[in-house]
């Protein structure tokens, strides 16, 4: 499978480093879309990539599968054209958050037989929640993040403190930067108005805890993940990088585990 990538930051960096430096024959990243040639010149001889400004010439290059690792106005203003032309990876769930855009990019999805993937980010269990969701048996949908005061809040705390508590669709308007795990959530249940958040800043721990509760008539599940940040941003979580190697992976696998 060959891979174009949007985007040349830390996310980038990873997949070139462990799909094209350290991964095998089954999957290469071929192509890297960039606003700034100039710039990032040196990944051509570094990972044996070709880099591309401009869209065209980069979706007519030998690639099977475009995956965005850039930012919510990259998905917003490429990726309506992409999807006509190539199945996509998004990672900037945030984007799909802004209006009725997850539904006109699943219908261009649609009408050019296109397949959009979703990683799972910085999370984990949305297996669970979409086959307990199946048949409507899904009664609540609650994250509770907790992250380390100084990245919501500028003053000093001695205790950690709820700074925001309502539903997915009030928190992605209050904190659209920090919360891409309840729009991720929301789409595999039961929806933002529907998915219960609260948001916890915390002076006493140096990583982002998040922690899912899902209730139906299936039971109840509970999981709680602590993300390390990326050692090339420390903005950005380790496992969310991560979930979009792991994702390319299955895309290729024969066996499917899960889903």
């Amino acid at each position: 499978m060959n891979i174009g990538v949007v985007g040349a930051g830390a996310i980038a960096r990873f997949l070139l480093k462990e799909i094209n430096q350290n991964g095998t024959d089954l999957m290469q990243i071929k192509s890297v879309f960039v606003r700034d040639l100039g710039k990032y010149q040196n990944y051509e001889q570094a990972y044996g990539v070709k880099l591309y400004d401009e869209l065209d010439a980069f979706l007519d290059s030998e690639i099977d599968i475009v995956v965005e690792a850039a930012n919510v106005e990259a998905v917003q203003v490429l990726f309506p054209k992409i999807i006509t032309k190539k199945d996509i990876m998004l990672i900037s769930i945030g984007a799909l958050a802004e209006g009725n855009f997850l539904q006109e990019m699943a219908e261009l999805a649609k009408t050019y037989r296109r397949t959009i993937h979703l990683p799972s980010g910085a999370i984990g269990g949305l297996d669970l929640l979409q086959n307990a969701h199946a048949t409507g048996e899904v009664t609540e949908v609650t994250l509770t993040t907790r992250k380390p005061a100084h990245t919501l809040i500028s003053e000093e705390m001695a205790h950690a403190q709820v700074v925001f508590e309502g539903n997915a669709s009030e928190a992605i308007e209050q904190y659209p930067k920090n919360i891409n795990v309840s729009i991720i959530l929301s789409i595999a249940g039961l929806g933002v108005d529907a998915t219960n958040v609260t948001i916890i800043a915390d002076p006493a721990i140096e990583n982002n805890i998040h922690t899912i509760d899902i209730k139906g008539e299936f039971g109840e599940a509970r999981f709680s993940v602590t993300n390390h940040p990326l050692k090339e941003n420390p903005k950005t979580s380790h496992l969310a990088a991560m979930s979009i190697l792991g994702t390319l992976q299955r895309v290729l696998n024969h066996v499917k585990i899960g889903g």
